[in-house]
């Protein structure tokens, strides 16, 4: 077998413990997972465009294939990526190193001074990416990733005296196929002791996570009616939850696993041109009297008929008086916004006076937010879609002009105001009538952002549209539930759907992907009976 190929062999093969390992310690210790910085990293410095075609092709292949809710299916796929560029990184480096022992450099310690260079090379470049993404303790995060590439080049050095040709005058058959079969052998005990070190920290780091999400799992919503309960129109079976439980709300952001925050440690830092500067812990701002409001919202890259919106109850405190109390300067004009994991958004002064609506969250269904969610702190701007509104805040800052935000700056809509959409979620066949038709029940959900709907409308094939009856709304700002019942006859039908919003604009017709300010189109339904 070439010298290469045995590298990768061997690469492979100590890679893949490396990444249990630093899983582990991530979940342990919170020390860096170099896979995930590395690959958040390249996100933040990739072209939009790139960006962009990246998320929508991911977002049209799992809705294609239907391979799951979108949200947590492109997240999986985010992290198997992370995963695998590492792997053919490490395979790769491998491979070079066996080989450039062989050909470039010769005697025992060559392959110990290439697998060491390579190793100090490639911790490097995950110490920069982590410095990037300001995750951790530099000191810390450097001497972790050092240490575990150090023992990786060592490892690879040790498997390189194994595999390595002992010096020999024989040529033979016999000598070759001996030769080959006791590195079969070596790999195989290699990677048998590998597969189970890969399994032990891959096993060390999934129960270290869930007990730390247990911790938030406890927090556990509190009961609550809505105030529509007794609303005399009835979903149709199928129709997707009127409340959407908080596990099953979509994720989308910037990160391949959530930032892990200690609340003991984080404090909002209120600060620019404001004479009041302030540092407020999560105790400070549940204190204060709570606002609570059911929204829907929704992501600019949901398409028309997708699952990346969710509607539940929100709490924390509006904004509004808080301009007041931190003495926002008369010549401020805008917020900036920071999270912790870097993305930021820049909200105009004149919405937060104009709406009392706009929010800093910190609870989600009467329980803290999850880290999935934005924990400790997020905020809440009706309707914009959410790439506008940042998680796990930990900064304001008030400035005297506008300046793009995150996703602004690579290429999305400045203003993201969210489109009327209606969506046919369900489709029930009643028994057969005397008169041969059937009764058919259509059901779904509209949303206009804080617009609200006042019509939803359902066309059979090319027939008239037909008013659809509407569940009261669980508030202004959350979707409405719809409903129409029908009589057609047997065979195969189209059904499609259009709402008004409620200041009277009608949907948008014109088939518009989401890039870059929100898909629209016409949601259509084919039924056969």
């Amino acid at each position: 077998m070439p010298p290469a190929s045995l590298g990768a062999a061997a690469g492979l093969l100590l890679t893949s413990p490396l990444v249990a390992l630093w899983y582990a310690g991530s979940a342990v210790s919170s020390l860096p997972f170099v896979p995930f910085d590395i690959f958040d990293a390249l996100a933040r410095v990739l072209p939009g465009s790139v960006l962009t075609f990246g998320i929508d092709l991911l977002v049209t292949v799992i809705g294609a294939l239907r391979l799951g809710p979108t949200a947590g299916t492109a997240k999986l796929a985010e992290q198997t990526m992370a995963v695998t560029l590492v792997l053919i990184v490490g395979t790769a480096s491998a491979a070079i190193v066996f080989a450039a022992a062989q050909r470039i450099l010769r005697g025992s310690s060559s392959a110990r001074i290439l697998a060491l260079t390579a190793g100090v090379i490639l911790a490097a470049g995950a110490w920069l990416a982590t410095i990037r993404l300001a995750r951790g303790s530099v000191f810390s995060s450097g001497a972790w990733i050092l240490l575990t590439m150090v023992i990786w080049s060592l490892a690879l050095d040790w498997t390189h005296q194994h595999l390595r040709a002992a010096p020999s005058m024989r040529s033979d058959d016999a000598f070759r196929n001996r030769l080959a079969a006791d590195r079969r052998r070596f790999l195989l005990r290699v990677g048998g002791a590998m597969a189970a070190t890969t399994i032990a920290g891959a096993t060390v780091g999934a129960r270290a996570r869930s007990r730390r999400e247990r911790e938030f799992s406890g927090r556990k919503s509190s009961g609550h009616g809505v105030p529509n309960a007794n609303d005399s129109i009835v979903p149709v079976e199928g129709t997707r939850p009127e409340l959407t439980p908080v596990d099953d709300h979509y994720r989308i952001d910037i990160d391949t696993l959530p930032p892990h925050i200690r609340e003991s440690d984080w404090q909002l830092r209120v600060s620019g041109l404001v004479d009041r500067p302030v540092a407020w812990s999560l105790e400070d701002i549940r204190a204060r009297a709570a606002l609570d409001q059911f929204i829907t919202l929704s992501c600019i890259s949901n398409p028309v008929g997708g699952d990346l919106i969710g509607t539940t109850r929100w709490t924390g405190i509006s904004l509004k008086p808080l301009l007041d109390e931190w003495a926002v300067r008369r010549d401020a004009t805008h917020l900036r916004i920071r999270s912790v994991d870097g993305f930021y958004e820049v909200l105009a002064l004149d919405v937060i006076r104009r709406d009392e609506r706009v929010m800093l969250v910190h609870a989600w269904d009467g329980a803290p937010l999850q880290v999935k969610h934005g924990f400790p702190l997020r905020v809440y701007i009706p309707n914009v879609y959410g790439m506008k509104q940042p998680k796990w805040i930990q900064s304001i800052e008030a400035v005297d002009q506008w300046s793009p935000g995150y996703w602004v700056e690579r290429g999305w809509d400045r203003d993201a105001v969210m489109k009327a959409t209606s969506v046919i979620d369900t489709i029930r066949v009643g028994p057969p009538t005397a008169d041969g038709l059937r009764a058919v029940s259509a059901g779904g959900i509209a949303h206009a952002g804080a617009r609200g709907i006042s019509r939803v409308e359902v066309q059979v094939d090319d027939g008239g549209w037909q008013n659809a009856e509407l569940r009261a709304p669980l508030s202004p700002l959350t979707w409405v539930v719809w409903r129409a019942d029908l009589r057609m006859t047997p065979g195969r039908h189209v059904l499609t759907v259009r709402c008004t919003d409620g200041h009277g604009a009608p949907q948008l017709t014109t088939i518009a992907p989401p890039h870059p300010s929100g898909a629209s189109g016409l949601h259509q339904k084919t039924i056969s009976f």
